[in-house]
């Protein structure tokens, strides 16, 4: 008798966020994001793409409980998730952030092992500590870092390997999906496409959905399955990213596309990694 394994969703149904602004005696709204839905699919990448101020970070602030919405929904495998408590911290262990700045996201007072440990102990209260220092070096492995930087503090680091010890945080509770908000923006472009081929490698390990967020069309047509552009917080475009990249409907992405490098020179990414991964 054969079973069927049911794979992990994440899903936003019409989030909407408004701020409201003042200049003097008047006020006014700010309509940041008008009415975002997606369905992301463990192992599935789904590039969020616009230049910034279209409210890129609004929508990931949302989904990582960060910010509430005017109004809609997060969901995860289809049942509503909670906004406090035991909920929260049971939603968060499955939806983890990569953020921008490496250099802002690690603090500094404490060891890169601390960083990594802290979300492994609040997962496994009960965990004695040779195991949780056992996951942890495990975690460096994942990223690919000597476990030696476990003693580390991330001054110490270059920001490539920041955005590693970061990665490696955010798989720490068992997370299934990351939400990597332009992971790689900040970095050296020598060492952006090692950061982007982990993450890849990672997801065909973990079988991990990936939101990931940006404003270069360039990656996100070789990392990303499917593609959604925003622009002043409407989906304007969406499609698969070698549709949307080939065949742009809508003039802002063809601004984008025509603002973005050539991807063929870019090198491996996506596709490249699964096939050296399946030749292993």
């Amino acid at each position: 008798m054969s079973t069927t394994t049911t794979r992990s969703v994440l899903e936003a149904r019409n989030l909407k966020k408004d701020y409201k602004t003042r200049s003097g005696m008047r006020s006014t709204i700010l309509h940041a994001v008008k009415d975002f839905s997606f369905t992301l699919d463990a192992g599935r990448t789904i590039a969020l793409v616009g230049e910034s101020g279209s409210g890129k970070s609004t929508v990931a602030k949302m989904l990582m409980k960060l910010e509430q919405p005017t109004s809609g929904e997060v969901l995860l495998d289809g049942a509503a998730t909670a906004d406090r408590g035991r909920g929260l911290s049971s939603y968060r262990a499955s939806v983890q952030m990569v953020f921008q700045d490496p250099f802002a996201s690690l603090n500094p007072f404490h060891t890169i092992a601390h960083h990594i440990e802290r979300p492994l102990r609040l997962q496994n209260p009960g965990a004695k500590t040779a195991e949780i220092d056992r996951r942890t070096l495990e975690l460096l492995d994942r990223v690919q870092l000597p476990r030696t930087f476990a003693a580390r503090r991330p001054h110490e680091l270059s920001g490539g390997q920041r955005q590693r010890v970061a990665i490696a945080r955010a798989l720490a509770p068992g997370s299934r999906f990351i939400i990597a908000d332009e992971p790689v923006s900040m970095l050296d472009v020598s060492i952006r496409l090692g950061v982007l081929n982990l993450l890849a490698e990672l997801q065909e390990e973990h079988d991990l959905g990936v939101l990931y967020i940006t404003h270069d069309l360039a990656t996100a047509r070789h990392f990303s399955d499917d593609l959604i552009v925003l622009y002043r917080g409407d989906i304007v475009e969406r499609g698969s990213a070698e549709e949307v990249i080939m065949n742009p409907q809508h003039d802002y992405t063809k601004t984008l596309l025509d603002a973005a490098p050539d991807p063929e020179n870019l090198g491996k990414l996506r596709d490249e990694v699964r096939r050296e991964m399946e030749a292993r």
